[in-house]
C-alpha cells in the first residue's frame, strides 16, 4: 500500500496535508476522464522498442546529450477533453502550425536527480520573498516556515501507523514547500518555484464582472483586463499576455475556460518557452470570488542545447506509425480522426527532462456520449528529431 494510500484509508490527515506531500506539481490543469476500476489498472502506455545508434546521421550533433522519455501517469484517468467540436478547444498559444522552427531548447529538470528540500531552499525563499514583495508586503518584516506538521499531527500519525502495524510512509514528514503568512493572505512556494497564494478571504471583484468556473469566454476576457490592471506588479511580466484556455465541457454539460498570463515579449522562441514555464493563473471560487493565485518560475538554468525539431507533418506520420505516448486506453481510429495538433513542452514533475512535443487531439468515436460530446484524447509525439532520442516510444497494441 503507498503512503498517502494508508494514510487516507485511515482517515487521519486533513486534504491539504495529502496535496502538500505529493511532490508532482499541477504545472497544468488538464482534463482527466475517469476510467473503470479495471481499465484504471492498465491505462498507462508502456515504452516498447529499441533504437539504433545515430551512426552517420546527416547532421547530427555528438555534442548535445541523449534524450530519453518519460512515461505518462495518469492515476486519475486519462487526458481527453470533451467539446462538441475541435474548435471549442482553444488557448493563446503563440506556437503557429505554419511557422517554421529548426530548433528549441530543452532543459534537465533539476528536481530529478534526488536534490533535497535543503538543497533548494535558498532558491525556494528568494522565490517566496519575491512574490511577496509583488503583493506589496514588507520582506524585511515577513517570518518564513515550511509546511511541516506540527509535533502533535506527527505522534497521532506515528500512533494511528503503529495501531495497523505500518509504518509511517518515508519522508512524509519532510517539507514540501515554503510559507508566508500575513493579514488576508497565505503564501506557498514549492521546489518548483510555484508560488500558490491564497486569498482569506477571497477578494470580492466589482459586480460588472462574471467570475465564476462557468463564466463564458467573453466574461472572462473582461475578468482578465480587470485583474491585469489590479494586480500586475504580482503577474511581475512587462508585456502580459492573456491566456484564456480550455473550453471543454464537464459530463454535465458544463464548458470552462482557465485563465492565465505569460510574457508576450521577446523573440518567437522567448514567447513559446514563457507560455509554457513562466506565468500567473488565477482562480475563481465558488462565488466568483478571487481565491488563489499561482505564478510559475521553474528552474531551466541547466538547459543542455538547442535541438534540432520536427515538423508536424513528420510528426503526424510518428503518431499514426505508434510513436508516441498517451494515458488514452484507445488506439488511434484513423488520421481522419486526428482533429488538431500543438507544439507544447511537458512540465511535470516525473519528467527527467523539459522538452518539446507535439500535443495531438484524436477524436475517439466509441467514447462519445449521448449527448453527442465528442472526446478528444491526447497523444504526445516528441518534437525532438529522433536521432536524438535514445528510447523513442512504440505504442505495442496492448493496455498494460
Amino acid at each position: 500500500m503507498r503512503g498517502n494510500e494508508l494514510l487516507d484509508k485511515m482517515e487521519l490527515v486533513e486534504p491539504a496535508y495529502m496535496e502538500a506531500a505529493d511532490v508532482e506539481p499541477n504545472r497544468k490543469k488538464y482534463s482527466f476522464i475517469r476510467l473503470g476500476a479495471a481499465a484504471a489498472c492498465f491505462a498507462l502506455l508502456i515504452l516498447a522498442g529499441t533504437r539504433l545508434l545515430p551512426k552517420d546521421v546527416p547532421g547530427f550533433n555528438a555534442d548535445l546529450p541523449m534524450l530519453s522519455i518519460s512515461e505518462i501517469t495518469s492515476p486519475m484517468g486519462y487526458e481527453a477533453y470533451l467539446a462538441y467540436d475541435i474548435s471549442e478547444l482553444v488557448s493563446a498559444n503563440p506556437w503557429n502550425e505554419a511557422d517554421e522552427i529548426s530548433t528549441l531548447p530543452v532543459y534537465r529538470n533539476p528536481l530529478f536527480c534526488g536534490r533535497t528540500f535543503a538543497d533548494d531552499y535558498d532558491k525556494m525563499k528568494a522565490f517566496i520573498l519575491d512574490v511577496a514583495g509583488r503583493l506589496g508586503l514588507d520582506t524585511d518584516s515577513l517570518t518564513v516556515t515550511d509546511n511541516s506538521p506540527d509535533d502533535e499531527t506527527k505522534r497521532k500519525i506515528i500512533e494511528k501507523c503503529q495501531a495497523v502495524g505500518d509504518p509511517v510512509p518515508k519522508g512524509f514528514f519532510e517539507p514540501s514547500a515554503l510559507v508566508i503568512k500575513s493579514e488576508g493572505l497565505k503564501i506557498e512556494a514549492d521546489r518548483f518555484l510555484t508560488a500558490k497564494v491564497t486569498f482569506d478571504p477571497p477578494a470580492a471583484l466589482p459586480e460588472e464582472y462574471n467570475f465564476t468556473s462557468h463564466a463564458d469566454y467573453d466574461d472572462l476576457a473582461a475578468v482578465a483586463e480587470y485583474l491585469k490592471s489590479e494586480y500586475y506588479d504580482f503577474i511581475g511580466i512587462d508585456d502580459p499576455q492573456v491566456n484564456i484556455s480550455g473550453g471543454d465541457y464537464n459530463i454535465h454539460n458544463q464548458q470552462s475556460y482557465y485563465l492565465s498570463f505569460f510574457d508576450a515579449g521577446g523573440s518567437y522562441i522567448e514567447q513559446i518557452i514563457n507560455y509554457n514555464f513562466n506565468g500567473a493563473v488565477f482562480s475563481c471560487n465558488d462565488s466568483g470570488e478571487l481565491f488563489i493565485a499561482r505564478i510559475y518560475q521553474p528552474d531551466l538554468s541547466d538547459k543542455l542545447g538547442d535541438y534540432p525539431i520536427i515538423s508536424p507533418e513528420q510528426a503526424k506520420e510518428l503518431l499514426l506509425g505508434g510513436n508516441y505516448i498517451t494515458s488514452v486506453p484507445f488506439e488511434i481510429p484513423g488520421e481522419e480522426f486526428i482533429k488538431k495538433v500543438e507544439l507544447i513542452y511537458r512540465t511535470e514533475g516525473y519528467d527527467e527532462y523539459y522538452m518539446p512535443y507535439y500535443r495531438f487531439y484524436v477524436e475517439i468515436p466509441e467514447a462519445e456520449l449521448e449527448n453527442r460530446l465528442k472526446t478528444y484524447g491526447a497523444y504526445y509525439v516528441p518534437a525532438v528529431e529522433s536521432s536524438y532520442i535514445s528510447d523513442m516510444p512504440v505504442w505495442d497494441g496492448m493496455l498494460h
